[in-house]
């Protein structure tokens, strides 16, 4: 049938090619104009999935509190306003070859754990709007994309810490009955974020930090996070996987600022205990297979990737913190942690620092660091 099919589409366009045409000419011209057809069929299902998510975002804000509407000062669309009106002024500092870190002030807005919660602060004295700001769908930028996502987890935020203090009463037992909503708007989050990991743009918009700063918000609130970690778990790990990935595989000349603020992402996802156990196992199996590729090479004294050896190091040093539990949310001691990649990554870790101890010091010395934390219970 396929082949009949092929056999009388083509007769047909050879029959209705014009003159002055050859065959192979009038089908890319065919071709071009259905595959024309298609993107504008398709950019019209997309804005109309966006504008139904955003109604049915609406319609769930409603249910949980509907007496709940956002501070016009406070609204994502604002943010971006702000960044048409008043483009950041530290773009100077990021012209540079980007190898010298030590000024970090570019990506603290994404990195800084403590100040994350400051924009969730609201005077409750003002005046609030009517009604939640409508969604453009007319996309002319990545972050405008993110804006009905944003703004959606923002307002839960705001209606959590607004009923937390008695202000508002609110029933978020409906964020069970809605499961679509809550999944979409996260997922439409994390893939943000994600393409804009993989190719940042400076200077970094403060919407973009926001973003950020709304993930992080929102897998640390003590009664939201069960919510979406119960819906988005998934979503969340290959997320996780994903930063990994663009750490590991980056070779840009100027990567060490960009790669910094997705390391220091990664730590911020690991305040939650649950992400942080998943995210140590991950972290130990790409940092084993990467020591017993190296000590396969040096010993049959073959090459080996020298960029995936310089990007180790930043997940050497994201185990360390994880492992060392400075964040503040967490309360289990790292000696706690145990798992199927614990016991792999310490199984032949001895001979692998000896034999790679004299040709790649520093890294044997990370890789003996990272044992005696994961020993640290043992040798208590």
């Amino acid at each position: 049938y396929l082949k009949i099919s092929k056999l009388a589409l083509a007769f047909a366009i050879i029959h209705s090619k014009p003159p002055g045409k050859s065959c192979k000419e009038y089908t890319e011209h065919l071709a071009k104009t259905v595959s024309e057809q298609d993107f504008g069929w398709k950019s019209k299902v997309e804005a109309l999935e966006a504008e139904v998510l955003r109604l049915r975002q609406e319609l769930l804000l409603n249910k949980i509190c509907p007496r709940f509407c956002l501070e016009n000062d406070a609204s994502a669309e604002t943010l971006l306003d702000q960044e048409c009106i008043n483009p950041m002024s530290y773009s100077s500092q990021l012209e540079d070859s980007g190898c010298d870190v030590s000024n970090d002030y570019a990506f603290d807005s994404l990195g800084i754990a403590s100040d994350f919660h400051q924009s969730e602060h609201v005077d409750t004295s003002k005046r609030w709007l009517e009604r939640v700001p409508p969604f453009n769908l007319c996309y002319t930028s990545k972050e405008e994309s993110l804006t009905a996502p944003v703004q959606f987890l923002q307002h839960l935020l705001e209606i959590r810490k607004l009923s937390e203090g008695g202000i508002l009463q609110a029933d978020f037992t409906e964020l069970e009955n809605d499961s679509f909503t809550v999944f979409n708007s996260v997922s439409q989050l994390l893939d943000g974020l994600t393409i804009f990991y993989n190719s940042p743009k400076f200077p970094v918009s403060n919407f973009l930090t926001e973003a950020v700063s709304v993930l992080i918000s929102l897998i640390t609130d003590t009664k939201l996070s069960n919510h979406v970690l119960k819906k988005c778990f998934k979503k969340l790990e290959e997320f996780k996987k994903n930063l990994i990935q663009i750490i590991l595989r980056n070779n840009n000349v100027n990567r060490f600022q960009a790669l910094h603020a997705v390391s220091h992402t990664l730590v911020l996802l690991g305040r939650n205990n649950i992400l942080r156990n998943s995210l140590i196992s991950l972290l130990l199996s790409e940092v084993r297979q990467f020591a017993e590729q190296l000590l396969q090479a040096h010993q049959i004294q073959d090459m080996y990737d020298i960029t995936r050896y310089e990007n180790i190091f930043l997940l050497c040093m994201i185990l360390e913190q994880l492992l060392q539990n400075e964040t503040e949310e967490s309360n289990i001691s790292s000696s706690d942690y145990d798992g199927e990649e614990k016991i792999k990554f310490l199984k032949n870790l001895d001979q692998i620092i000896l034999h790679l101890s004299d040709e790649f010091p520093l890294f044997s010395l990370y890789l003996w660091r990272l044992s005696v934390l994961l020993n640290s219970a043992q040798i208590q």
